[in-house]
């Protein structure tokens, strides 16, 4: 039986972007011969529609570009993720860079100007502190 780890499900082609589009990666592709993918998308899990306006981490909230407040949507989505992570035994994540959602060590700066700052994801800051590992779809060399 295949370990499970836990894939955003827009690396794995699902249309389910901010923007209604997903990816088509190879190297996320091959994870395949070694573990039991299991797509997820928290901000969709949070009740956020696809496709749904960019939002981005600004003082703690999660706003988009619009300003509306979707922060409660963002941290919903987290717990659901984790949770089912603990209840399944996952232990790891690739998740997608630079996502107010899903973003590992670097974020958009909440201006919503493509500036980056140094910073986590809602969902892969939660995962972190549960002792989950998480990987970037460009860190998934190493798995």
């Amino acid at each position: 039986m295949k370990e499970k780890i836990l894939v955003s499900a827009c690396l794995l082609g699902e249309k389910l972007r901010y923007d209604g589009g997903g990816y088509d990666l190879p190297e996320i592709q091959r994870l395949k011969e070694k573990y039991e993918l299991i797509p997820m998308c928290p901000e969709v899990l949070g009740g956020l529609s696809v496709p749904r306006d960019p939002a981005e981490i600004k003082d703690g909230f999660i706003l988009t570009v619009n300003g509306n407040d979707v922060t409660k949507n963002f941290e919903d989505g987290a717990q659901i993720t984790l949770k089912y992570c603990l209840q399944n035994g996952i232990t790891k994540a690739v998740l997608k860079a630079r996502s107010p959602s899903c973003g590992k060590d670097i974020i958009y700066d909440g201006t919503h100007t493509k500036k980056l700052i140094e910073g986590h994801g809602v969902t892969c800051a939660l995962l972190l502190e549960n002792d989950i590992e998480v990987y970037t779809e460009s860190e998934i060399g190493g798995l």
